[in-house]
């Protein structure tokens, strides 16, 4: 295994820490696009394999690409031959246009180069279908509700930090977060639906061009 590996000291505890905060907005996002058994679904940024869980029992063809292999194997070991997952960064997949009748993205766009942020996108785009959709979950900066709203953003900052994604938050936020990098892939919003508070925001979005 790589010492790249940016996730490599992580992936042994990822399920621990991170999962259980990432669990009701895994909830949510379910909702906001409900999957059918007949579809295929792919997941960028799929780390150990979690969020693929729900799909997979559903009934969907589920496949999953990330750029930690030492995540990859938390995965393959979690779903053996249920999916397929891929070592990937999303700057380009590894599939042909059209496949997907959902493609998802959970905490990830903001760790992507900003001037990258848009072409991440629309390569997950490429890769839907035309009636497919595409979901996004990230960080919303807009004001917050009740208490869980100021706890969760400070909780987000403190991994940020910790994580040495930080910088990535703060040109997120500057670009007005996920609406913001729609305006450059040239992509249409379908729903928002805010959770976590105010602090965060699933994202259903239409695969193909708008007409501006």
């Amino acid at each position: 295994m790589s010492d790249s590996d940016p996730y490599r000291r992580l992936a042994g505890i990822y399920d621990l820490i991170i999962e259980p905060m990432q669990s009701g907005v895994r909830r949510v996002a379910l909702e906001v696009a409900s999957p059918s058994p007949s579809w295929r679904v792919l997941d960028v940024g799929c780390g150990t394999g979690t969020g693929m869980l729900p799909y997979l029992d559903t009934g969907c063809s589920v496949s999953g690409v990330d750029v930690s292999e030492a995540m990859l194997d938390r995965a393959r070991a979690r779903l053996g031959d249920r999916a397929e997952v891929h070592l990937s960064d999303g700057s380009s997949l590894p599939f042909p246009d059209g496949q997907f009748d959902l493609v998802t993205t959970s905490l990830v766009l903001h760790e992507i180069a900003q001037q990258d942020r848009g072409g991440f996108l629309s390569e997950m785009a490429r890769v839907a279908k035309a009636d497919g959709r595409v979901l996004v979950t990230d960080f919303r900066f807009g004001s917050m509700r009740g208490w869980k709203g100021p706890v969760m953003r400070g909780v987000s900052w403190l991994i940020e930090r910790v994580s040495g994604h930080y910088s990535g938050y703060r040109s997120f936020k500057a670009g007005g977060g996920v609406p913001g990098v729609l305006e450059t892939a040239d992509l249409l919003l379908d729903r928002e639906k805010i959770v976590a508070g105010g602090n965060l925001a699933v994202y259903l979005i239409h695969p193909q061009a708008s007409a501006r």
